[in-house]
């Protein structure tokens, strides 16, 4: 059977993306920081589809849980999917952006993929699927998400980098941009803040979690698709 990893795959598009792996016959491991919670009810629901998941706490910001936690994959022999979906967003002014907050900003959303594909590299064998969680925001700025959009745009030029990492091996390297998503990030957005967001989307709707886990799916099912940043935006303009 194939492994997957799917980082903060509790709840959200992580939690699609993990139901998703699941039907296509990954044994899959979903991980989060600290939410038990959300993590509780990603095992009730996973459970209901397979039995062939496993879910573990690996805290993205924290360096050496990371390593712990790759250690632990390498029991399994191979990883053959590695989904790099958690995140970490930060809403302020440029002036009021502290050292601490930027860099683990950078940590969670960029370098600490970066460091789990290095340190599984070995694992991974040939015909594999790497996939990035990346942002619209990553492409279109944003006036209030400054870290966030800057870590999301190194996301996506670090999966079209890594495809020369695996060239021809047959691993795939894609990003995905998801735009404005029905997560608990946007549950709590105000209803005039929503239209906004409508008016300026072809759809007129926020994506649901499965239609960017979809985009996950061709992406693994597909080998041709490779160094790809792949909009999931509904036609958003920010203009």
């Amino acid at each position: 059977m194939k492994n997957a990893i799917v980082t903060g795959g509790t709840k959200g598009i992580g939690l699609a993306i993990a139901k998703m792996l699941l039907r296509e016959g990954y044994f899959v491991t979903a991980t989060y920081a600290n939410d038990e919670t959300s993590a509780a009810k990603c095992r009730e629901e996973l459970a209901a589809l397979s039995a062939n998941f496993e879910v573990l706490r690996a805290d993205q910001s924290d360096k050496v849980a990371m390593r712990s936690f790759a250690e632990a994959m390498r029991p399994k022999g191979h990883i053959d999917c590695i989904v790099c979906n958690a995140g970490t967003t930060l809403r302020c002014s440029l002036t009021e952006i502290t050292d601490e907050a930027w860099e683990r900003t950078m940590q969670v959303n960029l370098n600490s993929s970066l460091y789990l594909i290095r340190d599984l590299f070995d694992l991974i064998p040939h015909d594999s699927r790497i996939i990035f969680i990346g942002s619209l925001m990553g492409i279109h700025p944003h006036g209030t998400s400054l870290a966030y959009g800057v870590s999301k745009s190194a996301v996506h030029a670090l999966a079209l980098n890594l495809v020369k990492c695996f060239e021809a091996t047959g691993t795939t390297v894609n990003a995905i941009a998801p735009g404005f998503v029905e997560t608990e990030w946007q549950a709590a957005k105000p209803e005039q803040i929503r239209q906004n967001i409508y008016a300026k989307s072809a759809t007129k709707r926020f994506a649901l979690p499965e239609e960017v886990a979809d985009a996950v799916r061709f992406c693994i099912n597909n080998s041709f698709v490779n160094g790809s940043v792949i909009e999931v935006s509904g036609g958003y303009c920010f203009k």
